[in-house]
């Protein structure tokens, strides 16, 4: 059991209300008038979509500690589970609140603008005719209708399923009656004509209650949703990546998801009685139980898709970086100069050529990857599969562990090692986040290598939605330490020395801890700058604190959870921290140290959190290019320019827009950069002794 004293807790924040606030910022997006307006539905349906992913995971594993530790204090609040739990429950009321605003106003400007969504009760005589003989014809042959009485005991609510429910009296004796919302049905039913007009599929389910449950009378009814927790956990005894069965293992696992205790309980519709049923069925306290005014799921908005052109964002289309030419194969340019690609604003084109290039050059002889997150039709895949149908040897850490994405990952896994793929399934209690890539040839005077770092995932559509970094480098130091890397990876090592690169969970930390000890040592003249997804780790969290106490300036870029606190007087008065949320998703992970030509610029995979830090397989990579750090810099100075979409943490916790001063131009970073794609560019010469083997290489073709 932790003891709460042994921390100072008046810098720091829990984390849980921390991604509340951040999930807040996400719901303002839908609120902003500057922001189209299927946009801002869609930003709803996100927020929705994270906050039911909190339950499953944050909310649950506060369910199970609980259990098991129920004194256990946590290192930022020093709140037990129990006491974190009441917090979570009461802040995420009013954000329900809110959101039900934001819909209903929400529906009002649509309608207004053509796109009306229609309520069963409210359609018209040939409407009503239209959507009835759909429901007859599409829907109700497989509806399953259940009654709960002593015959019949509660059904098994499906995490995260639909479901019209109704409170029945039968001769003056209530009953529960249950009907799910078939997975196989779209979400809505498009109205014939225009303008464009639907009805939810759930709505019109609810709306044929009566005949469904025709033999009792109806008091209540509503539309529920029932929240599991899904944070499931392997039997360690069970994981051996060695194991045949490790894959049907992992699959057999994700079954239990779907029945794991029930964490959370939502109405939409206003059913008092039918929800206190519901609550005893399910052993869920008042406190779990929500009802609203907004649909339960609000995933149809992506089907939204033939509205006015102004209801959207702009169509934006990644750009090929104008450095790269794109006759010459990119090995031959790599090794010319280190490679940056800035997504989504730059193609990702550029490093599936070389993955493409390098599965038919017969002078290839293996690629290496880590694989957290793939597209369900990965490029990136088959060009695996296809190098080693092409005889090279071709090794894919595939993690199966990575939530939510566990099937897809499974799925692929078994495709590319039918291809000959040697597929390899990470260290046992040790979840392998890291990104790289390592390809190696063979050349008259040895081997060569090409190593590819990246802050996001290897997946195409992620790509063109997050905004992330991919270097692709021929240094030979960073290939020796990608190259022990694989090789500790392989025979499950944990620990291995490495020259350039930060390897987690053994090394990392303390070299960030280095060089923020570095940064101090400076004082005043110190200068840190951080961007990341969050930042929970409270060793890290200290010794910033410590480094803003000796005059450092510290800047922090984090888009999600903060559990440090900024502006403490005496603690954390030099450091200034901004978050984004945007069109797309701030996913990069940067780390600046130093100014002017001492600095040190890393790459990562890792946030400033305890689990990437010490419990994940986690890479940072420095940049060692001049002009490739200048240009991250101008960036990260130009992130925290930015007006319009950042926002400030106070030392109140609050979370404030920034003002843009009176002589300050608006800025968008973002939108900057869609103006601007090719402005954060390599201008980097040939390192010296490469020139003549490059322009033979290109002689040679």
């Amino acid at each position: 059991m932790h003891n709460a004293q042994q921390w100072d807790l008046s810098y720091t924040q829990n984390r849980e209300l921390s991604w509340l606030k951040f999930n807040e910022r996400v719901l303002a997006e839908a609120a902003d008038r500057t922001v189209p307006l299927i946009e801002r539905l869609r930003f709803a349906s996100i927020f929705t979509s994270n906050l039911d992913e909190f339950f499953m995971v944050r909310v649950g594993s506060l369910f199970d500690l609980n259990v098991i530790a129920p004194d256990d204090v946590e290192n930022k609040s020093g709140m037990t589970p129990a006491q974190q739990l009441d917090k979570v429950f009461d802040a995420v009321r009013p954000l329900i609140v809110r959101r039900d605003e934001i819909y209903r106003e929400l529906t009002r400007e649509l309608a207004a603008k053509g796109v009306t969504e229609l309520t069963y009760d409210g359609l018209s005589e040939s409407l009503r005719g239209y959507v009835n003989d759909y429901y007859k014809e599409y829907i109700r042959p497989i509806l399953s209708p259940q009654i709960i009485d002593r015959n019949h005991p509660f059904p098994h609510l499906k995490n995260k399923g639909l479901y019209a429910a109704a409170l029945l009296n039968a001769h003056g004796k209530s009953l529960l009656g249950v009907v799910g919302v078939p997975g196989s049905v779209p979400p809505i039913l498009m109205m014939p004509g225009t303008p464009l007009r639907y009805v939810r599929t759930e709505e019109v389910i609810a709306g044929h209650l009566k005949k469904i449950f025709k033999i009792y009378d109806v008091e209540e009814s509503a539309v529920i949703s029932v929240t599991r927790n899904a944070d499931i956990s392997l039997d360690e005894e069970k994981f051996d990546e060695d194991n045949p069965d490790f894959l049907n293992y992992m699959a057999k696992l994700l079954h239990k998801r779907e029945r794991l205790a029930p964490v959370r309980l939502e109405l939409q519709g206003n059913a008092p009685r039918l929800a206190k049923m519901l609550a005893s069925f399910l052993k869920l306290e008042g406190k779990q139980v929500y009802s609203c005014a907004c649909p339960l799921k609000l995933s149809y908005a992506y089907m939204l898709d033939s509205c006015a052109p102004e209801m959207y964002y702009p169509p934006y289309a990644p750009v090929w970086p104008a450095y790269l030419d794109r006759e010459t194969p990119m090995r031959t340019q790599i090794q010319q100069r280190d490679v940056l690609l800035f997504y989504p604003y730059q193609s990702m084109q550029p490093f599936l050529d070389l993955l493409k290039q390098s599965a038919a050059d017969p002078q290839v002889l293996s690629i290496k990857i880590t694989i957290y997150r793939l597209a369900h039709n990965s490029a990136i895949a088959k060009y695996l599969c296809e190098a080693a149908e092409n005889g090279k040897e071709v090794t894919v850490m595939m993690e199966l562990r990575a939530r939510f994405d566990e099937q897809n990952n499974i799925e692929w896994a078994r495709e590319m090692e039918e291809a000959g793929c040697r597929i390899i399934y990470g260290p046992e209690n040790c979840k392998c986040h890291a990104k790289i890539c390592l390809i190696t040839r063979r050349e008259k005077s040895g081997f060569s290598y090409i190593t590819q770092i990246g802050t996001g995932n290897y997946n195409e559509k992620t790509s063109t939605l997050y905004t992330d970094f991919c270097m692709m480098t021929a240094d030979p130091a960073i290939a020796q330490d990608a190259v022990t890397f694989f090789q500790n990876i392989l025979i499950g090592s944990l620990d291995g020395d490495y020259e350039k690169l930060f390897v987690a969970p053994n090394a990392m930390k303390n070299r960030l801890m280095r060089l923020i000890d570095d940064e101090i040592a400076r004082g005043e003249e110190g200068r840190i700058i951080i961007k990341a997804n969050s930042i929970t780790e409270r060793d890290l969290i200290d010794k910033l604190s410590e480094a803003s106490c000796a005059g450092v300036r510290i800047d922090l870029i984090i888009r999600g959870i903060c559990c440090l606190i900024p502006g403490v007087a005496g603690k954390t008065e030099n450091i200034k921290v901004t978050s984004i949320v945007g069109r797309f998703l701030e996913h990069s992970r940067i780390y600046l140290f130093g100014e002017g030509e001492s600095r040190r610029c890393y790459l990562s995979s890792a946030d400033i959190m305890t689990r990437n830090q010490t419990r994940r397989v986690e890479i940072a990579c420095p940049v060692t290019s001049p002009e490739l750090v200048d240009a991250i810099s101008e960036y990260l100075n130009r992130v925290l320019s930015d007006n319009l979409k950042a926002r400030r943490l106070h030392s109140d916790g609050s979370y404030l827009p920034v003002q843009a001063g009176a002589e300050e131009a608006p800025l968008d970073v973002q939108d900057w950069y869609m103006r601007h794609p090719l402005e954060l560019q390599s201008t980097a010469v040939a390192r010296p002794g490469l020139r003549k083997r490059i322009a033979r290489a290109l002689r040679r073709g």
